[in-house]
C-alpha cells in the first residue's frame, strides 16, 4: 500500500503543470516578474483606494499663493504646480484615470478582438473574408492621427468618450492574433470529435478553442494594457487626451514641456515620470513572464 502512494505521488510530481501552475511557476523563477508583479497589483490597489478619498473639486482649485511650492511646504508631499494644486494629488488621481481607462479599453478591445477572432478563424468562408477585409482597412487607417481628429471634433468630450473612440480603433491586433491561433486550433481532433458529436458551433468555440488559446489570450491582453497606458499617457502629454480638468499621468508630464518648469519645478513632472516608468517596466516583465508560460520551449522550468 505503501509503495502504491509513493508510486502516485512521483507520477504527481512527473505530471507537467498547466494552465495556472504554469504562470506561477515562472512568476516564482522569475523573481524580477514576481517583483514587478506585486509592484504593479501594490500600484493599481493604493491609487484606486487612495483616489476615493481624495476631493477632484478641492484638488484641481487654483491658489497663486502655493504657486510652484517646493515638496514639503504647507503640506504638499510633492509640491505644487503652477496653479498651486497639489501634485502628489493630481498624481494618485491621475495613475488611477491613466490605468483605469487602459484598463477599460483592453477589456473593450480583447471582447471585440476575441468574438471577431472566433468568429473569423472557426467559421472561415465568407465570414472570414468580410472580417478581414474590414481588417485590412482599418490597418491602412492612420490610427493615432484619426484618434487626434474624432477627439478634437466630437462635442461635450469626456473620459467615456475617449475611452470608445480608442477601443473602436485598437481591437484589430488582438483580432488578427486570435484568428490566426484559431485556424490552428481547428484543424485539431478534439474540434472535428465535438462536431462529429453534435456539439454545437458556439460551445465548441467557448468550452473547446477559447480555453486553448488562454494563455495566448492573457500575454496579449498583458501587453496591449501596456500599450494602451502608453498612448494615453501620450495622448495627454500632446493635449489630446483627457480633457484638461481631468488628471492624468500625461498631463503631469506636459508640463516638462516648458523650459522654465523642466530646469526648476521638477517635482511637478518628475514623479509622474517615474511612475509612468515604473509601470512600463513592471507591465513589461510580467508580460514576458507570461509569454514564457504560453511556450513551452521558452519556459524556465
Amino acid at each position: 500500500m505503501q509503495q502504491l502512494e509513493e508510486k502516485a505521488m512521483a507520477q504527481d510530481e512527473g505530471t507537467p503543470a498547466t494552465g495556472l501552475k504554469v504562470i506561477w511557476r515562472e512568476f516564482k523563477k522569475d523573481k524580477l516578474a514576481l517583483t514587478s508583479l506585486i509592484l504593479l497589483v501594490g500600484i493599481i490597489l493604493v491609487t484606486f483606494i487612495w483616489a476615493f478619498t481624495i476631493n477632484k473639486e478641492e484638488l484641481m482649485n487654483i491658489s497663486l499663493y502655493d504657486e510652484f511650492a517646493p515638496p514639503g511646504t504647507n503640506g504638499f508631499i510633492l509640491g505644487a504646480d503652477q496653479g498651486g494644486s497639489d501634485v502628489f494629488g493630481q498624481l494618485i488621481l491621475g495613475a488611477r484615470n491613466s490605468l483605469a481607462i487602459a484598463i477599460s479599453i483592453t477589456v473593450i478591445t480583447g471582447i471585440i478582438g476575441v468574438v471577431t477572432g472566433l468568429a473569423a478563424g472557426y467559421f472561415g468562408g465568407i465570414i472570414d473574408t468580410i472580417i478581414m477585409r474590414i481588417i485590412d482597412f482599418y490597418i491602412t487607417l492612420p490610427t493615432l492621427m484619426i484618434i487626434i481628429v474624432f477627439v478634437t471634433i466630437v462635442p461635450k468630450y469626456n473620459v467615456i468618450t475617449f475611452v470608445l473612440i480608442m477601443s473602436a480603433f485598437l481591437w484589430v491586433g488582438t483580432a488578427r492574433l486570435i484568428r490566426s491561433k484559431v485556424l490552428s486550433e481547428g484543424k485539431r481532433d478534439y474540434v472535428h470529435a465535438s462536431k462529429t458529436m453534435g456539439t454545437g458551433d458556439f460551445a465548441i468555440m467557448l468550452k473547446g478553442v477559447l480555453p486553448n488559446i488562454s494563455s495566448l489570450l492573457i500575454v496579449e491582453l498583458t501587453l496591449n494594457f501596456a500599450g494602451n497606458v502608453g498612448i494615453e499617457t501620450g495622448l495627454s502629454f500632446l493635449g489630446f487626451g483627457l480633457p484638461p480638468d481631468v488628471p492624468s499621468l500625461g498631463t503631469l508630464v506636459g508640463a516638462a514641456s516648458n523650459p522654465t518648469v523642466l530646469e526648476n519645478y521638477w517635482w511637478v513632472w518628475l514623479p509622474a515620470s517615474a511612475l509612468i516608468l515604473v509601470l512600463m517596466l513592471a507591465i513589461n516583465y510580467v508580460g514576458q513572464a507570461l509569454r514564457r508560460a504560453a511556450d513551452s520551449k521558452q519556459r524556465l522550468g
